[in-house]
This record gives C-alpha cells, structure tokens and sequence, in this order.
C-alpha cells in the first residue's frame, strides 16, 4: 500500500516558530515533524509497515485515545458527528489529522490539524484541536470559504486556557496552506486588534514509508519528549521575563466549538 500513488498519508518535516510581541518580546524555533494520516488508512497502513502501529506499542504509535473524546470510539465517527452538527456532509471524502504520533510510547500534541474533504477533494472545514498541559481538550470546527489562492483564511475567538502567559480575550486569526508537497498553519493572536503572538508550522512533504520513518526518528530522537520539556523551558525563560501568570480556567462545557461563517 506504501508504493500506491493513492496513499493520502504521509510525513512531514520542518520546523515550528513562535513571535511573542507582547508584553515582552521573546521567540523560539525548533525543528519538528508531524504524520498526515488518512483516518480511513490508518488501520491498512499499520498492517504494512513495520516502524508503525495503531493502538500497540512501536517506534511510532496512533492511538484513538490521543485525540477527540480520548476514548476507543473510531476517530473518524467523531468527526463525522461534528460536521454533521455543522451542518456539514463529505459525502464520502477524507478526513486527514497531521499531528505528531506516540514515540517510543510518549506524545504530546499542542495542536493537531484535521482537513476534512469532499469526495472531490475539496476542502470543507478545518478542525483545530488543542491540548493544553493540564490535560484539557478543545477543538475549533470553522467550515472553509475559497479562497482564490488556495490559501485557508480563518478566525474565531479564544475560548480554551492553552498558556498560563496568555489572556483569554483574543482573537485567532489562521492562515492555512493546506497538505501538498508541502504545508503550512500560521496562527495570530491578537488583543483589541492588536497582534500579541504568531506561531506556525511548516514542513515538507516525504512519502510515508519504514525508510522515511526510520530517517525521521534519527533526524528527530525522542522528540514527543522534547516538546513537552521545551514547553516548560520557554516557559521558565518567560516568567524569569517577568510575563505575569494567569490562573488555570475550566475548558468550555461542549468539547467542541463550531464557528460560523
């Protein structure tokens, strides 16, 4: 299934930033990698590769329970069902997650990115999920206008505590290249107009195989490990800063916000 042109899953390399503008300048660049996973190919792609399971230890694991609800229901009638709240029917299209998988067992996924397509490929909607490090969940659904360009162009309001060195009143402003050869999400925070913090993602296409799995790896050990240790550096780099903390607030009672357009 791995050499099939029709294989929409696939790897991506780069590196993820952050531009903090207020109240005190601070920024961070680290190199990264994510997987593009057809949630209708996930099963078909454990069963082939080697380094790759779904649900059962390996160099690099999918688990359901990482994501949505964190229970064993399919990912995919999870999603379903949010669309259909939406408003919003595939009609049989893919939906696709690039997020970071279990290494060695350990993940931790700030934000995880579903595009989620018509039969004819079109993207319909995108849907933001972000975990923060309290264990909380949240997930943005904003349908997709076209844009002429092909770039994915979306806001909505801040309404899940992610950082203890964020406000809650702000506005995100996405800015999407969606999956090709390469991808990219640039998200903007801004408060009564202004622009507080920018963070993207960026990386590089590599067709998914044993061989760009195992690439990978050596090019980023242990790196589910590190983003969490790098969280709490740049954290600690911030307070010593003098950026004032914010206390922890509940995330919102609906696990999932649907934004209308």
């Amino acid at each position: 299934m791995t050499g099939s042109a029709a294989v929409r899953s696939a790897v991506y390399t780069g590196a993820v930033v952050h531009r903090r503008l207020k109240p005190r300048a601070h920024a961070l660049r680290y190199r990264c990698f994510w997987m593009l996973l057809d949630l209708d190919e996930i099963d078909a792609l454990a069963a082939t590769l080697r380094l790759f399971s779904r649900d059962r230890f390996n160099l690099f694991t999918f688990r359901n329970a990482d994501h949505g609800a964190g229970t064993e229901e399919p990912l995919r009638a999870q999603v379903d069902r949010m669309l259909a709240e939406a408003g919003i029917d595939l009609a049989g299209g893919s939906v696709q997650i690039l997020t970071m998988p279990r290494v060695l067992g350990y993940v931790f996924n700030p934000l995880s990115v579903y595009f989620c397509r018509r039969a004819d490929a079109t993207l319909a909607a995108v849907l933001y999920e972000v975990t923060n490090t309290f264990g909380d969940r949240h997930s943005y659904l904003i349908p997709v206008e076209p844009e002429a360009d092909g770039t994915v162009r979306q806001t909505c309001d801040k309404l899940f505590y992610v950082s203890p060195f964020m406000d809650m009143d702000l506005r995100y402003a996405f800015r999407v290249s969606p999956p090709d050869r390469d991808v990219a999400v640039a998200i903007r925070a801004d408060a009564a107009g202004e622009p507080v913090i920018v963070a993207a993602l960026t990386g590089r296409r590599r067709a998914l195989s044993d061989g760009t799995l195992l690439k990978t790896f050596l090019a980023h050990p242990l790196i589910t490990w590190k983003v969490i240790a790098a969280i709490h550096w740049e954290a600690l780099k911030l307070w010593r800063k003098g950026v004032g903390l914010r206390p922890h607030q509940a995330p919102p009672a609906r696990p999932v916000t649907i934004v209308r357009t």
